[in-house]
């Protein structure tokens, strides 16, 4: 079966990682995203967002069998199709020189999906006389997401890359992502602190703190877990009560209690980790 005829569904059955210092980067996640869903990874900062879009785009490897995409192991197909989007990429040194944007979109394939490219320009608010070394870092990452989305992807992973967009931009950036999910079969995961204009953008919602799944399911499940305020529309309200509770069950940082007093530290156990290299 071909990349195009699988359907793009994520599954990941008792899902432990340790990074090679020893340290826990997830214990026993499992989750099951269907094709066609819009997932928001939720989760403070160290919570094992990042760790668990790298293992599902096969950038790193997982102990067998924990994890299908599309129904294969993604380390080991080096699966066509699944697109990840992460800090690393954005940072690439290519888009930081002075290049005009149509060579840029040219050399990742702007030319064979013409339709796609220009649609991305517009979306995007891209101006095709900017020369890369003298835009700013929020036109930059414009850019740089009109040259990872504009081959066709059966699974994004998207990890914290529209930080640099103003309301706008993110905001028609996002809708381009519902119609692709609502027009042809793919799926999304995009881990994300920035809330802005998503209270009806994801159909699915994974909770993580300290390498743990805490919540997870359809956005359904958690309607009625609180209300929405004037301030906040209910999924920030969710979405901030999971992290307040994060906090708390984790404790104070460095050691120190309220009272100052130090707990003692805890010892790293041996482990693994290995990368796969781009």
């Amino acid at each position: 079966m071909s990349a195009s005829e699988r359907l793009p569904t994520i599954d990941v059955q008792g899902l432990s990682y340790k990074f090679q210092d020893g340290s826990d980067g997830l214990r026993d996640v499992t989750l099951s995203l269907p094709s066609g869903s819009r997932t928001l990874l939720i989760g403070a900062n160290g919570a094992g967002k990042t760790t668990l879009l790298r293992l599902l785009s096969g950038k790193r490897l997982a102990p067998t069998n924990t994890i299908s995409v599309g129904g294969l192991d993604p380390f080991k197909h080096g699966l066509e199709g699944v697109t990840y989007l992460g800090v690393e990429w954005v940072l690439h040194n290519i888009v930081r020189t002075d290049i005009d944007v149509p060579t840029l979109l040219a050399s990742v394939g702007g030319d064979a999906y013409p339709e796609r490219r220009d649609k991305l320009v517009e979306i995007l608010d891209i101006d095709l006389k900017w020369r890369m070394h003298a835009v700013s870092d929020g036109e930059r990452r414009r850019v740089q997401l009109a040259m990872g989305l504009i081959r066709p992807w059966q699974v994004l992973l998207l990890d914290e890359i529209t930080v640099d967009l103003d309301l706008l931009s993110r905001s028609n950036f996002l809708s381009f992502l519902k119609r692709e999910t609502e027009t042809r079969p793919c799926t999304i995961v995009y881990a994300t602190h920035i809330l802005d204009n998503l209270a009806q953008w994801p159909t699915h919602l994974v909770h993580m703190h300290l390498g743990q799944v805490r919540q997870r399911g359809p956005v359904e499940k958690f309607k009625d877990e609180v209300p929405a305020t004037s301030e906040n529309s209910q999924l920030g309200e969710l979405v901030l009560k999971w992290l307040k509770e994060d906090l708390k069950a984790r404790g104070p940082r460095n050691g120190r209690s309220s009272e100052g007093k130090t707990y003692e530290s805890l010892e790293g156990k041996g482990g693994y980790g290995l990368e796969k290299t781009a």
